[in-house]
């Protein structure tokens, strides 16, 4: 294939400033798809936007066209004829043509355009001469190269013919009634350069071996081939150096390219949009959106990954326990402290273990949740193998695999992410208010029943030493004695108001697991999102930017 082969696209006048920023979108293109991109494809777009600077860069108003063809297709004669003078040389010797030869019309300095070029040999053409025909406008500012035969025995010959051709402006390709059909000229070259056809220009030379009606028939079937190769309508000027035929309709025709000084920009232009159009089939037309679904699917699993039921389930254990500590029988609640809190035994009791941002990923900021079951981890890689699938769908293999590495933290990273964000999270609420009331109203009910205790023994103790006489009888309300009634009434009320307690206990556990819960949820859906969502995001942000600097380059 031929290194010119460039993609698809039309040929347009474009200004400095739209060459200028479509050569910038492109470049915005090559970076922001990265590896996701052929690197031959992303080198070429870069040399593309290193040839858009470097060409207008350089000094001068000057317009480029290349004389090509393949052996004794006659173009250096041709080259002589346009020149007026003998600068190439010709001759039956194949091949002819080794190095490019250039004719430089006007007094404008070229030297500086000539080295980028790389052509040594130059001949400065002076203006209108006598004995030329006239064209309507000037050649002034005109560079013509007369380049080595692009089917060459000589390799090096072959890849010189390549490497001027693209840098030129306009081609004139250059054939023969031998070879206008040659598979060489409009496979490797025309084809592959079908998006210039607005600064294409293809002669039939040597027209004077036919007679009219057969280069009639000629130029009829290279328009055929033309078209076939991409290039409709084509124009085919035929010439005849020994005649003078034609010569001067091409003459004009490089005349009004030189006029119009906006051939370099329209081939730079179609550089541009060719290389845009090859990376864009690399690109997908729109990206996923990820719904919430997906996301939710992955936080319910990496909430059961990091042992969330767990710690739910001990918070509203542990609210149980302490509800029993604030409202149970001041007699028994010495009994709770016996037993293990259930947030303590995982190290996410606040008031045991502070965890700050310098505590992450450090030992002493660990919880001690069990690790996850195999069937956790399952449900985690099903989940963000389903978020994969959605966020990739449509996407080209290079970007899909972009989104799953995206999609995949390396090492224990994710692990450790989820531990910090459950032992970050805070657990505990303000106590409820009822707790203080019932709490208040157990200890106003043990004193009466301690009172009455007392009271009561203080009865016996004397009745014992038969002293009861000093204190008289206790009063009583009817046939109850009082002291027996706030002994009695403080036991009973006391453990009355315990058992009140406890179904409220497990009403306020459920509510406070319920708030815990979504504590946590929030807490991993940060960690979803930070870990596996953001990453993913960046490569469908990062496929956005590509997709759409493609299209600012390629003009759309």
């Amino acid at each position: 294939m031929s290194p010119l082969r460039m993609g698809r696209g039309r040929g347009v006048v474009i200004s400095a400033d739209e060459l200028s920023a479509a050569a910038a979108a492109l470049a915005a293109a090559a970076d922001a798809g990265g590896g996701q991109l052929p690197a031959d494809e992303r080198g070429r777009a870069d040399a593309v936007v290193a040839k858009v600077a470097e060409r207008t860069a350089l000094a001068g108003d000057h317009t480029i066209v290349a004389l090509a063809g393949a052996t004794g297709s006659g173009k250096s004669s041709l080259f002589n004829a346009l020149v007026g003078t003998d600068v190439a040389v010709t001759g039956v010797r194949r091949p002819t043509t080794a190095t490019p030869t250039a004719a430089i019309w006007g007094a404008q300095p070229a030297g500086e355009l000539l080295d980028w070029l790389g052509v040594g040999a130059r001949h400065v053409v002076g203006d209108q001469r006598d004995g030329e025909p006239e064209v309507l406008g000037s050649l002034d500012g005109l560079v013509l190269l007369d380049l080595p035969d692009f089917d060459s025995r000589e390799v090096t010959n072959r890849v010189e013919a390549e490497r001027v051709l693209d840098l030129v402006d306009l081609f004139v390709w250059v054939t023969d009634p031998q070879k206008y059909a040659d598979a060489r000229l409009h496979d490797d070259y025309v084809s592959a350069l079908a998006t210039h056809e607005a600064v294409t220009i293809v002669v039939l030379n040597q027209s004077d071996r036919l007679s009219d009606a057969e280069v009639d028939q000629c130029r009829t079937d290279l328009v055929r081939l033309m078209e076939r190769d991409g290039v409709p309508g084509a124009t085919v000027l035929a010439t005849s150096v020994a005649t003078g035929h034609g010569i001067d309709v091409l003459r004009q025709r490089l005349a009004n390219a030189v006029a119009g000084r906006t051939m370099a920009r329209s081939r730079l232009a179609a550089d541009v949009r060719a290389a845009a159009g090859a990376l864009t089939s690399h690109v997908a037309e729109g990206e996923p959106v990820l719904d919430d679904a997906a996301r939710s699917d992955l936080v319910d699993a990496l909430a059961r990954s990091a042992g969330v039921p767990t710690v739910v389930e001990a918070v509203a254990r542990d609210y149980r326990m302490e509800a029993v500590s604030h409202t149970g029988w001041p007699f028994t609640r010495w009994a709770q402290s016996l037993r293990p809190r259930p947030l303590r035994r995982l190290r996410l009791d606040g008031r045991d273990i502070s965890v700050s941002e310098a505590d992450v990923r450090s030992v002493l900021g660990r919880s001690s949740l069990p690790p996850a079951s195999p069937a956790a981890r399952s449900a985690v890689e099903i989940a963000t193998r389903r978020l994969v699938d959605r966020a990739s769908e449509g996407l080209p293999a290079p970007w899909a695999e972009a989104v799953e590495t995206a999609a995949a933290p390396s090492g224990p990273a994710l692990g450790d992410a989820l531990d910090q964000a459950v032992v970050g999270t805070p657990l505990h609420s303000r106590s409820p208010v009822w707790w203080r009331a019932f709490g208040f109203g157990q200890l106003l009910l043990a004193a009466a029943a301690v009172v009455g205790f007392l009271w009561l023994a203080l009865y016996v103790v004397l009745g014992w030493l038969q002293m009861d006489a000093v204190i008289g009888a206790p009063p009583s309300v009817g046939i109850l004695p009082v002291p027996l009634i706030l002994f009695l009434g403080g036991l009973v009320a006391g453990l009355l108001l315990a058992l009140i307690a406890r179904p409220l206990a497990r009403v306020g556990s459920q509510r406070r697991a319920h708030v815990i819960d979504r504590r946590l949820r929030e807490s991993i859906d940060a960690v979803a999102r930070e870990e596996i969502v953001r990453p993913v995001e960046r490569v469908l942000e990062r496929h956005a930017a590509t997709r759409l600097a493609l299209s600012r380059a390629a003009g759309n």
